[in-house]
């Protein structure tokens, strides 16, 4: 069984991936991502949405009163229309403003959590995944790719965001300012008047002047498109940068303390994140900001002119004048800004790639759909037969045909070296990954027959690289934020950290962490521990498996819970994984792995008896504990 290779075949900065899709292609990028913000966020996009319209408008609205209102003065200058023309201009700004601000309010409450609604988005298709996907180092640097051009240049489904509102906010300037600036090209017929005046009254005129200003309108998409590519091309090796400092920072700081390694990270990135892209962002900047000006001058003078004309021939009052240079001005802006914003579009699709071929990852796990046989008796035996596995990629065997049988009550301890295959072992019964050959069995039947749901609530385990969550002690303990307080307290008491919650002001809802609460506790690495035992203990299912569940206990504490581990499991199954042989003695049975099989198996007192390997593992460890 081989990994599915994730990703594509572009370079580091899409631009193979961006030579090859066709815009066809593109729109159906965007589509299905507009499709998961309005699932994900429909709130925000509603109230964006009407927001941008409302922010569009309002500078129409002036521009609109405000002619009328200059025609009027310079006019027939009637005192009631120019007193209805100030009312209309004055209460509708004021309501314009008005809903502006109720809106926005809206919109600015959604926003705040617009990031976290999609990182729980991802986060929620991650956890429906195959195990096998968690575990693939493709998928992992996918997944990091995602968030770190997330929290870096807001990359992929964020930037959805705000290039859809950009979108939006063009679009409707475009068809505005197209309406308002309409009249300005009209003809009119039978006005006796010569030279450049009656040029400017004539369909040679208009035909000039939309001839300007659609070559403008080429030349800005031509400018836009290539000052848009050459920024993100900018962009795209600093989201990575920016995502890894940011990682290392946030995550290795006791090393980067220790060592002073500050000046050695900073010199690393300098080049990447510091002055280059900087230097060359504003030389795209300054050189495109030049051209935009130099462009501009000719329609600008050309517009000038011919209102000017049309005005000084009456075509129009001097308020029109003043309406179409700043319609004009704005068609042109929309015009730009929406290149810029479809070119955007079109490189975050490299993003939005990515983020598909996360969420396109197959789900082949099967669920099942037996029930599990509820007994009284809880007589339920598992069987390992013949079971083989290797990890999905690789030719390495880690475990080979190994057969083994357990019921109830048992008490079962694992040991061996490290890369002997113990963990997966556990793996394959919590049915995070399938055997490659072979079977589990529960009762007679295959665990994956069983339904996933209910085949998990008769586990329970506790795994080396466990998780405590910013909840509360008791939430920890429940793994769920509905729980049973004495049914938690009994579990605390079993690991032995009844004590120490009992001095907290909040006792078992104390919160974990300081993420949300500035009354949360820390938990070292022992008593974080003890805490995911409690949590094991207080599924109360019938089989336990405990891997390396003492390898963070000082050896007093550890003691104290081999004292107590028949007390603590009772009449249930508990599968024992540990390097510290010293657990073996409170077991029924111990089985030793090498090179993924059982080579022994068998009571300490008769493997001791034995010139084996558990032999020889017990005695080397002993020497540390004896003294010179």
């Amino acid at each position: 069984m081989k990994r599915k290779k994730i990703g594509t075949k572009e370079g580091r900065n899409g631009e193979k991936c961006r030579m090859r899709r066709t815009l066809r292609e593109d729109w159906k990028l965007f589509a299905r991502g507009f499709g998961i913000i309005c699932k994900t966020s429909p709130q925000y996009l509603a109230y964006n949405i009407l927001f941008l319209i409302m922010n569009i408008l309002s500078p129409y609205f002036a521009l609109y009163m405000s002619a009328a209102l200059v025609n009027e003065l310079a006019g027939q200058c009637n005192g009631k229309r120019l007193a209805a023309l100030a009312g209309i201009t004055v209460l509708g700004q004021f309501a314009i403003n008005a809903v502006k601000r109720m809106v926005l309010a809206a919109r600015n409450a959604w926003m705040e959590v617009l990031q976290t609604q999609e990182e729980l988005y991802l986060a929620d298709r991650m956890h429906g995944m195959e195990y096998e996907h968690l575990e693939n180092p493709e998928v992992t640097l996918l997944r990091e790719k995602i968030f770190g051009a997330m929290n870096a240049t807001s990359g992929g489904l964020m930037s959805l965001y705000w290039i859809s509102g950009s979108l939006i906010t063009n679009v409707v300037d475009l068809v505005a300012s197209a309406a308002l600036t309409f009249s300005m090209f009209r003809v009119v017929k039978g006005v006796e008047v010569s030279g450049f005046l009656a040029f400017a009254n004539s369909y040679w005129c208009t035909v000039l002047l939309t001839g300007i200003l659609l070559a403008h309108g080429f030349l800005t998409v031509r400018f836009t498109k290539e000052r848009t590519e050459k920024e993100m091309k900018e962009l795209s090796g600093v989201a990575e940068s920016n995502a890894y400092l940011f990682q290392v920072m946030g995550m290795r700081g006791e090393d980067i303390m220790i060592f002073d390694l500050k000046k050695a990270m900073a010199k690393a990135h300098e080049k990447r994140v510091k002055a280059p892209w900087m230097v060359k962002w504003n030389r795209i900047a300054v050189r495109y900001g030049i051209i935009g000006i130099l462009q501009g001058l000719i329609p600008d003078l050309a517009v000038f002119l011919v209102t000017a004309a049309k005005a000084f021939l009456g075509m129009f009052g001097i308020g029109n004048f003043v309406l179409y240079r700043g319609t004009v001005k704005r068609f042109i802006h929309a015009v730009s800004e929406l290149v810029s914003e479809l070119t955007r579009l079109r490189e975050n699709n490299q993003y939005l790639e990515q983020v598909y071929q996360f969420l396109d990852l197959p789900d082949d796990m099967y669920h099942g759909t037996l029930a599990v046989e509820k007994r009284d008796d809880i007589d339920y035996e598992v069987e390992f037969r013949d079971v083989s596995f290797r990890y999905p990629g690789t030719d390495v065997w880690v475990l080979k045909h190994v057969d083994m049988k357990f019921k109830i009550g048992d008490k079962l301890a694992i040991v061996g070296e490290n890369g002997s295959g113990k963990t997966t072992l556990v793996k394959l019964l919590c049915r995070l990954y399938r055997p490659a050959s072979g079977s589990i069995l529960l009762n007679g039947r295959d665990i994956w027959d069983y339904d996933y749901g209910e085949y998990m609530g008769y586990l329970a385990a506790v795994l080396q690289d466990f998780s405590l969550f910013a909840f509360s002690l008791a939430e920890n303990v429940a793994g769920s934020r509905e729980y049973e307080g004495e049914r938690v307290l009994a579990a605390l008491e079993k690991v032995g950290l009844s004590g120490l919650v009992a001095g907290y002001p909040k006792g078992i809802s104390q919160p974990l962490f300081h993420d949300f609460d500035e009354e949360g506790v820390e938990f070292s690495g022992g008593e974080g521990q003890k805490l995911v035992t409690a949590r094991a203990y207080y599924k109360d299912a019938p089989i336990v498996v405990l891997d390396e569940p003492t390898s963070a206990l000082d050896p007093i504490s550890e003691n104290a819970v081999y004292q107590r581990f028949h007390e603590i499991m009772e009449d249930k199954t508990a599968i024992f994984i540990s390097h510290r042989l010293a657990s073996t003695r409170f077991c029924d049975r111990v089985a030793v792995f090498a090179g993924g099989k059982i080579v022994e198996c068998g009571t300490h007192e008769q493997l001791m008896e034995q010139e084996g390997l558990y032999r020889q593992m017990f005695l080397k460890q002993a020497e540390y504990y004896k003294s010179s």
